[in-house]
């Protein structure tokens, strides 16, 4: 008993000491927060038809009008190439210094400005004008609206809200733009720009807008998600903004409420069901710290928030429901955290993790999601938990190859009331098979959707017995059979007791027999 103390009392120990030397650390470094856009300044533009509509997310200019704004900031129109596309071309920016350095910055309208007049004209950033320059080019050119495409090769999809760069612009843009300006990443102009494109289009003809749509809509984004490219490569990390309402927060809360078990990766041992992998920690401590967890095994049994939630996130994310993982959703408090940790999972390849937090924490409160160690030549990544917000890291390279910049931990809560609640769905290369989705969500029905230990242990066995391959085969065969031992087991238990009352039933009739043969016996016996 006193070795059994001792142990605890050191692993606490080091962990307290793991944890503030994590958060002391991290107190003196710069890093990249997310998130920084908002539902406020997210729009949508939009093309097509009711059987394909196509849409790409934009970030509203902190000037002119705002989503807010209602009809004062949506417009239907054509959009239009701006030429010169960088609303410069030639030009020299003026030497007279009479003139502000916003005024000696300004190029004039553009070459096309009858075909942009009652228009959305589409402008690249690529002569490094400010926000406001390029909307008093839109503006003076006659544009009834503003696409500016961030050029940026490195930047993948991130976009983000123009905004005055000095006093005079912001006083400009007050009193002279009512125009809506938005700001689209580089692959969403190269969508726009080709959208009407074939294989036989000319590439003169579409770099002049020719593959451009006929005519799109902008409007404001309100609930819808929308992207925030965090990270373009090494590792791939992007925000997802409302992937769940607030409604199906609450809803999974609710689910995993009172089957919470806490994790114990210090056992050596990979809980391969779970996705809860043992820990690498030198010190033999846990990476995951006061953390309780469950996964609700729901699968093709779930019900319809948790179907809405999976078919929402595969419209968005493209990857497909049959490779999800069910929900693991895990609970921190003051002192929680998961230190440094992949995402992976010997038995089944996970291709991405989509982390989703289900309420909002405090900033200072802790709790953040970080990437230490991404290779795009940026700062590290920090995450705060805002309810709804979706985190989706990759795992693999485009190549199905494990991406080791994929190192990720879940900071330290340091609220003396805060609580976070996390729902993670693992993206798996394999599809998951019917004993994954169906038989083993059917089992824990009962339960409430959490699985009996005894199916992880029995899991775990095969696995070191016979390896990952033949042990899932094995496990899936048997899973797979319970429902067929179970109704023969019910047919079994039903067969007896309908044998059993057909006896019971012949016997009576043959004791009723009896006694009426008998009484016959008595009656002739008194004649006589």
């Amino acid at each position: 008993k006193i070795r059994v103390t001792v142990a605890t009392i050191m692993m606490m120990l080091a962990t307290t000491l793991v944890l503030a030397s994590l958060a002391l650390g991290k107190s003196d470094q710069q890093y990249r927060i997310f998130p920084q856009r908002t539902s406020e300044e997210a729009a949508v533009i939009e093309w097509g038809h009711s059987a394909i509509i196509s849409a790409l997310d934009g970030a509203v200019a902190k000037f002119g009008p705002q989503t807010s704004q209602g009809a004062n900031f949506e417009v239907e129109t054509s959009p239009v190439l701006a030429n010169p596309i960088d609303g410069v071309g030639r030009w020299k920016k003026s030497n007279d210094e009479t003139l502000s350095d916003f005024d000696r910055e300004y190029p004039g309208k553009l070459k096309n400005a009858d075909d942009v007049e009652g228009n959305m004209v589409i402008m690249t950033d690529a002569a490094g004008l400010s926000g406001v320059t390029m909307a008093r080019i839109a503006k003076e050119s006659g544009a009834a609206a503003l696409m500016v495409v961030n050029t940026d090769q490195n930047a993948g999809d991130f976009i983000y809200s123009l905004e005055p760069e000095s006093e005079e612009e912001a006083k400009y843009a007050e009193e002279n733009i009512d125009i809506p300006i938005v700001m689209v990443s580089l692959q969403a102009g190269n969508v726009i720009t080709t959208a009407m494109a074939t294989d036989d289009s000319d590439p003169n003809e579409i770099n002049k807008g020719a593959g451009l749509p006929d005519r799109i809509r902008l409007y404001a984004g309100g609930d819808r998600p929308f992207f925030e490219d965090a990270v373009s490569k090494t590792p791939v990390v992007y925000l997802i903004h409302n992937m769940l309402t607030s409604e199906e927060c609450d809803a999974l809360i609710g689910m995993a409420a009172g089957k919470y078990d806490r994790v114990d990766d210090t056992t050596g041992v990979n809980n391969y069901l779970d996705n809860t992998m043992a820990s690498t920690e030198a010190n033999g401590g846990p990476s995951a710290v006061n953390v309780d967890r469950v996964t609700l095994w729901k699968g093709g049994i779930a019900s319809k928030v948790i179907k809405d939630v999976d078919e929402r996130i595969s419209q968005v994310t493209g990857f497909p429901p049959e490779h999800f993982s069910d929900f693991q959703v895990n609970k921190h408090v003051k002192g929680s955290a998961h230190l440094p940790h992949f995402d992976v999972n010997e038995a089944n390849g996970i291709m991405a993790t989509i982390t989703l937090f289900l309420n909002d924490v405090e900033d200072g409160d802790g709790g953040e999601l970080f990437y230490p160690s991404p290779l795009d030549g940026g700062s590290p990544v920090m995450v705060r938990p805002r309810r709804g917000l979706a985190v989706v890291h990759h795992n693999t390279d485009e190549n199905y190859v494990f991406d080791k910049s994929t190192v990720n931990e879940e900071l330290v809560m340091t609220g003396s009331s805060a609580v976070k609640y996390v729902a993670k769905k693992y993206v798996y290369l394999n599809p998951q098979n019917n004993a994954m989705r169906v038989v083993l969500p059917l089992i824990a029905l009962p339960f409430g959707g959490k699985l009996p230990g005894i199916f992880s242990t029995l899991y775990i066995a095969l696995i070191d017995k016979f390896g990952v391959e033949t042990g899932g085969t094995y496990f899936r065969k048997i899973v797979t059979m319970l429902p067929v031992l179970l109704l023969l087991g019910i047919a079994s238990v039903v067969s007896d007791a309908v044998q059993k009352k057909l006896k019971e039933g012949k016997d009576g009739k043959k004791k009723d027999s009896n006694d009426k043969a008998s009484k016959r016996t008595k009656k002739s016996k008194k004649s006589d």
